[in-house]
């Protein structure tokens, strides 16, 4: 189905890889548009309960494939982010379900802001982030003057995203960019970690915590209150809610449909 990814849907994972190793996964307009529609059919399948994104070979995503864009007449950034970059970040962040980025190299650029949008990075201690946008005399952009701050705060985003520092994963993981760094050998085993939980966990109420915690950043407390309540209704009529007391009650573990 697809020319610069590869996608697979199995027992409640759906894996993308992005697909174009030879530029350590560039992003050209073929694989923006390749991630947009991936996600939505990600998003319509009710089956698909974890994703993993990740990247084929040495890297996760080295951004925008400089190479490709050269030889075009002058484009409009912001035509391209408005119609390239931007409908990727809002599909993982809107997508009711858990996206574990497997850093399994270098995230640059969009790349960089391409994972820091997932809801959980796992890294290998030997990849890199680095927002290098300045190094080519380039604002940040695909969400990463947003998540930057958050994660690292201000002062810490302003060095990193100013000075372009490359940071790798123990660091990564010092910083709070990433949730576990472990050697490159063990990464594969670390990510089935949380795909195993995440696969069999009730899939609609972390949906609404997901919504909830994104609504969060820019709300007050008398908002997420009424937003919480409105969000447990939705969850207390669950079948998965159904499950988890009678699981509770029977002394068993529960079993998870995710509806």
């Amino acid at each position: 189905m697809f020319e610069f990814l590869k996608y697979e849907n199995k027992d409640g994972v759906g894996t993308i890889v992005l697909n174009r190793p030879e530029v350590y996964n560039a992003l050209n307009d073929g694989i923006t548009y390749e991630l947009q529609d991936v996600f939505k059919q990600i998003a319509k399948d009710d089956s698909v309960r974890v994703v993993v994104l990740t990247g084929e070979g040495k890297a996760f995503c080295s951004g925008q494939d400089l190479k490709a864009s050269s030889g075009q007449e002058k484009r409009s950034f912001i035509d391209s982010l408005h119609k390239r970059y931007n409908p990727i970040i809002r599909a993982i962040r809107k997508l009711p379900k858990p996206v574990i980025c497997r850093l399994n190299g270098v995230a640059a650029g969009a790349g960089c802001s391409l994972a820091l949008a997932c809801d959980l990075i796992v890294a290998a201690e030997e990849a890199m982030m680095t927002e290098v946008f300045v190094n080519i005399g380039l604002v940040l952009d695909s969400g990463s003057s947003y998540f930057l701050p958050r994660l690292v705060g201000s002062a810490k985003a302003f060095e990193l995203s100013t000075m372009g520092t490359r940071i790798k994963g123990k660091e990564a993981l010092e910083l709070g960019l990433v949730n576990k760094a472990v050697p490159l050998a063990e990464l594969d085993e670390a990510v089935k970690t949380y795909i195993d939980y995440y696969a069999k966990a009730p899939t609609k109420a972390i949906g609404l915590m997901k919504k909830m915690l994104n609504k969060a950043g820019n709300a007050s407390l008398d908002d997420m209150l009424d937003y919480e309540a409105y969000c447990q209704e939705i969850a207390g009529s669950s079948n998965d809610y159904k499950e988890g007391v009678n699981a509770f009650l029977e002394k068993r573990k529960a079993e998870f449909k995710g509806n």
